[in-house]
């Protein structure tokens, strides 16, 4: 199937990657591009288009307004309020009390909009809670995050037992952040269970992203990719498996889904008792987030 427009709010750097990418898709027609400034979505339209003439694609790229926005078949959330993050641990985390406002305020426009949402802005897990519960139970939204975790975590360990990337399935689970559940008990390379050297991938889990952002300021390709492997899946372009952040026992974290024709079904491995117990800790963790972002709207 071809023909999907997809909305992307925020032209940063995850935004403008996302975009970027969306241009060469097939199966894309349409790219609306929304921020919170005019000058910053012209901006980032005008260059897409210079990318459809150069390389030949036939996928728009167009300013939309919120308005607008209610017409695309997927949405893609990933705008950053304006703050200095000084925070050197629970990183992810130290952006709440500025985005989520942000991002409640973006899910009140778009009440009652019925198709998938995809949210990219940290501390992803609890902002999903926050856009979905606002937004409204007719669509289905799902944030990104444990998805580039799982991808690191293979990457580690693919480095580590020296094998391809593809001989190795394991998961990142819970928080995307400091209380992430590495599933080694699960954990196989070619087929087989595996001796997870926890201490070696807890360190590349935090020092690759503090290796992009020290070489070129933020992530950006690595989460674009997990949106787009994400847009496809529920779009029903593909089946498979991502973990994505989504409603588990009412608190939003990530989870392995395996998608069949856009459906997702729950595939959570099985934990052993430490990996249960940091499960519910993350479970925790973000509860008592989401509840904090309740408080500063009564208190605003």
């Amino acid at each position: 199937m071809s023909g999907f427009t997809i909305g992307v709010i925020g032209a940063g750097a995850v935004g403008q990657s996302v975009a970027a990418l969306l241009v060469q898709k097939r199966w894309c027609e349409r790219v609306l591009v929304t921020a919170r400034t005019r000058e910053s979505a012209a901006g980032l339209v005008t260059d897409l288009e210079d990318m459809r003439e150069i390389t030949g694609s036939s996928v728009r790229a167009e300013h939309g307004s919120l308005a607008e926005m209610r017409a695309a078949h997927a949405l893609v959330v990933c705008p950053r309020a304006t703050f200095t993050n000084t925070a050197t641990r629970d990183i992810r985390m130290a952006g709440l009390t500025a985005n989520a406002p942000l991002i409640r305020s973006l899910a009140q426009e778009l009440t009652g909009y019925r198709r998938q949402v995809i949210v990219v802005t940290n501390p992803v897990d609890v902002l999903t809670r926050v856009f979905a519960t606002t937004v409204g139970t007719a669509a289905r939204v799902y944030g990104i995050g444990s998805s580039t975790d799982s991808a690191r975590y293979r990457l580690a360990l693919a480095a580590h037992y020296r094998v391809p990337v593809g001989a190795v399935r394991g998961f990142v689970i819970g928080e995307h952040g400091d209380r992430a559940v590495i599933c080694a008990s699960t954990t196989t390379v070619h087929g087989r269970p595996a001796r997870v050297p926890l201490e070696y991938v807890r360190a590349q889990l935090s020092v690759r992203p503090r290796q992009i952002n020290a070489g070129i300021g933020r992530t950006r390709c690595g989460p674009a990719g997990a949106v787009l492997g994400a847009l496809r899946k529920t779009l029903g372009l593909d089946d498979g498996t991502e973990v994505l952040s989504v409603n588990h026992r009412g608190v939003w974290l990530g989870i392995p889904l395996q998608f069949t024709a856009g459906r997702p079904t729950v595939t959570l491995p099985a934990l052993d008792p430490g990996e249960q117990r940091q499960f519910t800790a993350a479970q925790i963790k973000l509860a008592t987030a989401y509840q904090q972002t309740l408080q500063g709207e009564t208190a605003c």
